[in-house]
């Protein structure tokens, strides 16, 4: 694990310009870092990807890692600010619930309800 962990964080150094693929690389180190148990680390991933995705409007690498972020808050108890990430985010689709992430969002906001 710790060599996938450099392995990505040398992808993120190679061109920090090129954006497109960026948001995604860093949620990827983000669930590296959580299994390593560097869970402060691997939210700021998380937050960085989602924020930039947001940014440069991939709101399928946005959806992403918004989950990985609100399982992290949910795992603390954080409901109401985990439910406030990610029901905006999934609100925004018109179409593709019957993909795998959307399933998978809609399925953590229904957590979040209860």
């Amino acid at each position: 694990m710790p060599d996938a962990l450099v392995t990505i964080d040398k992808a993120l150094q190679v061109n920090p310009e090129e954006l497109a693929w960026r948001p995604d690389a860093l949620r990827v180190r983000g669930e590296l870092r959580l299994k390593l148990g560097q869970t402060g680390a691997a939210e700021t991933d998380f937050r960085d990807a989602n924020a930039l995705a947001l940014k440069i409007g991939a709101k399928a690498w946005a959806l992403r890692a918004a989950m990985s972020l609100v399982r992290i808050l949910r795992g603390r108890g954080n409901f109401a600010e985990a439910r406030d990430l990610l029901e905006p985010l999934y609100s925004s689709f018109s179409e593709g619930f019957d993909t795998a992430d959307l399933k998978d969002a809609k399925a953590l906001l229904d957590e979040l309800a209860e």
